[in-house]
């Protein structure tokens, strides 16, 4: 998780895809989600419609009807691409916070002894297992630090930059999969399988969102 990048707004690979959806958003369908852009797209076909009966007839102002014109699809279109930009960074984002999931390791302990542990796919952890998480490892599942203390950086999840400490025991226990733990140990009681864990709900809510 700490590795995954924010998607920056001036990548090409969201880009380029929005100035396509830019256009496919001028669907009557699409921009009556959004009323006052359908108002200023109806008004824009509407002025064009007079722009090509007075080029036509030979009638009217072309020059200033032009660039009213001009400026109005400016706005729909421009509104369209920004929107489109915001939903490719948020698939984005859903995408690096899934690969992270998906690729985060656990060490899932065999007993008592915090030396002996097999390493596993996080995904595949179940509720009550344990898991020993070191310095500069990536917590895989939301859990209960049950055994130690340590630093650990929630930025991915808060955006908070300063670490929090967790131990075990009172009000400070609870962890977040996909947060790093960046000094000592902890030896972490599972409490939510793969599917329902704040990171799931994270991703299902940045996939859903359409603006």
């Amino acid at each position: 998780m700490s590795n995954s990048k924010s998607a920056s707004i001036m990548d090409a690979r969201i880009l380029v895809p929005a100035l396509g959806g830019a256009f496919r958003k001028l669907d009557p369908r699409t921009l009556a989600r959004n009323p006052v852009m359908f108002v200023v797209a109806v008004v824009s076909a509407l002025t064009t419609v007079l722009f090509v009966k007075d080029l036509v007839t030979g009638g009217g102002n072309l020059g200033f009807t032009l660039q009213i014109i001009i400026w109005l699809w400016f706005t729909v279109l421009f509104a369209n691409f920004a929107e489109a930009v915001a939903e490719g960074r948020g698939k984005a984002q859903a995408d690096s916070l899934r690969k992270a999931r998906t690729e985060t390791q656990a060490k899932l302990l065999t007993g008592e002894d915090r030396t002996k542990y097999k390493l596993v796919p996080g995904t595949s952890l179940k509720v009550g297992d344990a898991v020993l998480v070191e310095a500069g490892d990536i917590i895989p599942s939301d859990g209960e630090v049950v055994e130690g203390v340590a630093s650990v950086n929630e930025a991915a999840i808060t955006g908070e930059s300063a670490p929090v400490i967790r131990e075990s025991g009172g009000d400070r226990s609870a962890v977040t999969g996909g947060t790093q733990v960046l000094s000592d140990w902890v030896r972490v009681r599972i409490t939510a399988a793969s599917g329902h864990t704040f990171l799931d709900r994270m991703i299902s809510l940045v996939e859903g969102a359409e603006r």
